[in-house]
């Protein structure tokens, strides 16, 4: 069963938390209790047989040949090898290469797996006709969604994103989405306004009971769908399960996880897997210079009311991240009213400070750290010319978060690092970190360049995008959201 962060909520099974996406009165949903696993019993499980089990013991409302199926996509030919997520060692680090899949960045992990788990819990539970899935996107998850869910029957789709606060490639990856379900709308702003504007569309009663008069149902495809998150435990467990194979730790010694992370997601799913038994020592939070989480474990105060800054890790420029709900909610005894006090006063005075005990508990299951935009370059150009390994700037903030933790504490723990996007979706900032005589003012040539310079081939999936049809829709306002999908969907 699942339970809301805020206590507002009556406990749901998981079809109907992936039905819902987030609680409707404002919070999110979280599983009552945190199964345990022997990693040693799962060793020798295959990428989709561990998916199935981990999603087993999450969702055992699901019919099993649901879960087969969602979990088969992984050796479907969808993925550009029969290990979706291979562990590679560059130096002393392991490099969790999590973008192998159609869009070239991670999301892809857990969202060729949600269509499955919300068809299936729409399909059961609503009674509508029809699915709308709303997306804000700081890059990466639009993709993902847009591809996960293009053309399947019963869904709509509309995916927001920050104007100018994408990459190239990132935009033309969306607006290309040729899906006859799918809409791509450009938003005035930064991606914390896009995703506020559909957290607000949830929360809106009267908005909901007129779509779903016209049987239409509300749903979400980011991280703040359980359904959505659940996935992406998987590949934690499967890292450690490498590491051990490839002799980096012996069995059940620890290793530490860094992750660049903006929304607190993906490193909350690393902070799951240890909680089931996954020999995890320190989860290390990476931020670029929207270092708002590196802030707060540094003296509990959360607080967004300070300079947006747009990076070449664009993934990553949030300054309100909404996984970190679920994460505060576990450490603080799970504490509704702890919860509702403090997420009440970040959205009314934009910042909120935690008690003395919880901001312990914090620290004592993750550190922090950021880097700056002329580090990523450095980094970017040390780990080319020493490993000949091509990092993408989100997987660069990461690398040089771990090397200031590694320098601090002496910790000589094996340590992985999630990379989160192929580095030719970035090709111009990677060519500025190995060779800035390579970079020219067209990012399609960036790529060329990139695959030349380097030898690694482009992404097929990023293969003449630049000459694929644009289908965006006109650029909007956080404010004119709500008019926009009524207009779009409302008979």
């Amino acid at each position: 069963m699942y339970e809301s962060t805020r206590g507002n909520y009556s406990d749901q099974t998981g079809m109907q938390a992936i039905s819902l996406g987030m609680v409707p009165t404002g919070g999110l949903f979280v599983p009552k209790d945190k199964p345990k696993i022997d990693w040693e019993e799962l060793k020798s499980l295959t990428y989709p047989q561990l998916a199935k089990r981990i999603l087993q013991l999450y969702l055992p409302d699901f019919p099993e040949e649901v879960l087969d199926q969602a979990a088969s996509i992984y050796n479907d030919q969808v993925f550009d090898s029969d290990n979706p997520a291979p562990l590679v060692k560059v130096g002393k680090m392991g490099i969790l290469e999590l973008w192998h899949g159609p869009t070239s960045a991670f999301k892809d992990m857990a969202l060729q797996v949600l269509p499955y788990l919300l068809g299936e819990s729409i399909k059961a539970l609503s009674g509508t006709e029809k699915v709308l899935i709303l997306v804000a996107t700081s890059g990466d998850t639009g993709k993902a969604a847009l591809e996960g869910f293009k053309n399947v029957t019963g869904t709509e789709i509309m995916v927001f994103y920050p104007e100018s606060g994408v990459s190239v490639v990132q935009e033309q990856q969306m607006t290309s989405t040729d899906g006859v379900n799918t809409r791509v709308v450009p938003v005035y702003g930064n991606f914390d306004q896009c995703q506020s504007a559909v957290k607000e569309i949830f929360a809106n009663q009267s908005l909901r009971t007129k779509f779903e008069n016209q049987h239409i149902a509300f749903s979400s495809a980011n991280s703040i769908n359980w359904g959505r998150l659940l996935p992406q435990i998987v590949y934690y467990v499967w890292a450690y399960s490498q590491a051990v194979e490839a002799g980096s730790v012996v069995s059940g010694q620890p290793m530490n996880v860094v992750v660049p992370t903006g929304n607190f997601g993906n490193i909350l799913a690393a902070y799951y897997a240890k909680e089931m038994g996954v020999p995890i020592k320190d989860l290390i939070c990476a931020s670029n210079e929207n270092n708002v989480l590196t802030d707060f474990f540094e003296n509990g105060v959360y607080d967004r009311n300070r300079s947006f800054y747009l990076t070449s890790s664009p993934s990553m420029d949030i300054l309100i991240s909404s996984n970190f709900e679920r994460f505060l909610y576990d450490i603080s005894g799970r504490d509704t009213e702890k919860i509702l006090q403090w997420f009440s006063e970040l959205q009314e005075k934009g910042k909120f400070t935690v008690d003395p005990e919880t901001l312990a508990k914090a620290r004592h299951y993750v550190k922090a750290g950021w880097a700056g935009e002329e580090e990523v370059l450095e980094v970017i150009q040390n780990t080319y010319q020493e490993h000949s390994y091509v990092l993408d700037p989100h997987t660069a903030v990461a690398v040089k978060v771990y090397q200031d933790y590694l320098k601090k504490t002496g910790d000589s723990t094996y340590t992985i690092i999630a990379s989160t996007a192929s580095p030719f979706k970035f090709a111009r900032t990677v060519l500025e970190g190995i060779d800035p005589s390579q970079v020219t003012e067209n990012e399609w040539d960036n790529l060329a360049r990139l695959s030349e310079l380097t030898g690694w081939g482009i992404p097929e999936g990023l293969q003449g995008l630049e000459n694929k049809p644009v289908y965006g829709l006109e650029k909007t306002t956080p404010e004119d959201i709500p008019e926009l999908i009524q207009k779009v969907y409302l008979r």
